[in-house]
């Protein structure tokens, strides 16, 4: 992300205007190498094809803000690896990481992974290391550490149904589990924000919170964010979570949440009554059935609805709701951009 873009996303989080609406997505494997032509498995394996292949979106798209930018990942193997999960790679789709235990009474055998050196961690500070240069040289620098939320990395530990299940069965453990991942949570941002001085946000992408109903959620969610954002104090606290539901919208402020990617099951408006003025909102076109595989005229259709009559057009960021699937044309992203611009004149004379 360069400068320019870096003062806008703050400015629209700081609640000033910003014309056009900014438009942003979140970018990593599941599109990437697919809208580049090459296989997944280059992508994770080659720092020349992963650079290369983030560097043609930034420049193909110079108005798009790509979050977190230059993100170095492996799929939802990244932190489950540090804890010693199998990884299981395909040439052309996301590597799976199996459970290290099936049982929350086995909790007790894990150990906090050593962030400097377990895993694929020490990859990824790796790969950000060499290319850190280039990057600098193309006008972008670091702006994120990374990581997947202490329930995401506690589901793929056990299986999400075992994890689920744990926290009604024995909600010891699994507090004892979610200590556990959380702390290495803290100190594996630590390790970016020392590696990587430019880091100023941090972006936590965790799903299944927006499975728990509201007791469960003050129990077993409310404190575990609120440690790891709590520890820092960044300028950007983004949250990706595009389960459908309200229910974490409401929490937003309370886990010092000040970006957060929603499901495009919901309305911009439903997500601010439940997240209150302050926190921008990033979204909420439908990723899979209109950004990925509808035309270039039902995603401009799509663009318009979303936004006609949004009722504060402050504090928001246009992107869809989630990350970026795969199979999302050049052709669907330009019209969504055309639509943004064209719908962000009416926004503005309407407030």
């Amino acid at each position: 992300m360069n400068d320019v873009q870096w003062g806008i996303l703050t400015r629209v989080i700081e609640g000033k205007t910003v014309q056009p609406l900014p438009v942003a997505f979140i970018i990593d494997s599941p599109w990437l190498p697919g809208w580049c032509g090459v296989s997944t498995l280059d992508y994770y394996t080659s720092e020349e094809v992963w650079f290369e292949a983030n560097l043609k979106a930034i420049e193909s798209f110079p108005d798009v803000i790509f979050l977190p930018g230059f993100w170095s990942e492996y799929g939802m193997c990244t932190e489950p690896s540090a804890f010693g999960c199998k990884c299981v790679w395909h040439a052309d789709s996301l590597g799976n990481p199996l459970p290290v235990m099936t049982d929350i009474s086995a909790v007790g055998g894990l150990r906090r992974p050593n962030v400097k050196t377990d895993g694929l961690l020490p990859f990824v500070i790796q790969r950000l290391r060499h290319k850190q240069p280039a990057m600098e040289a193309a006008g972008h620098r670091i702006r994120f550490a990374v990581s997947r939320g202490p329930l995401n990395i506690a589901s793929f530990l056990m299986g999400t149904t075992e994890f689920l299940l744990a926290l009604k069965t024995d909600p010891d453990e699994a507090h004892r589990l979610l200590d556990l991942v959380s702390d290495f949570i803290v100190q594996w941002v630590e390790y970016q924000m020392e590696c990587f001085p430019t880091i100023r946000g941090i972006l936590l992408l965790d799903d299944i919170i927006g499975f728990l109903g509201e007791e469960d959620f003050r129990q077993f969610v409310l404190p575990y964010f609120q440690r790891v954002y709590g520890h820092f104090d960044a300028q950007v606290n983004f949250l990706h979570n595009d389960t459908p539901g309200l229910l974490p919208a409401k929490y937003l402020r309370d886990m010092s949440v000040n970006l957060y990617n929603f499901s495009s099951d919901h309305s911009f408006d439903e997500i601010r009554e439940a997240a209150g003025p302050e926190v921008t909102l990033l979204g909420n076109l439908p990723p899979r059935d209109v950004l990925a595989q509808g035309t270039p005229e039902g995603v401009r259709q799509a663009v318009d609805g979303s936004l006609r009559g949004v009722k504060e057009p402050s504090h928001l960021i246009y992107s869809c709701g989630g990350g970026m699937p795969p199979g999302v044309s050049t052709a669907n992203i330009q019209a969504c951009l055309e639509a943004v611009r064209e719908a962000s004149s009416t926004l503005s004379e309407e407030r």
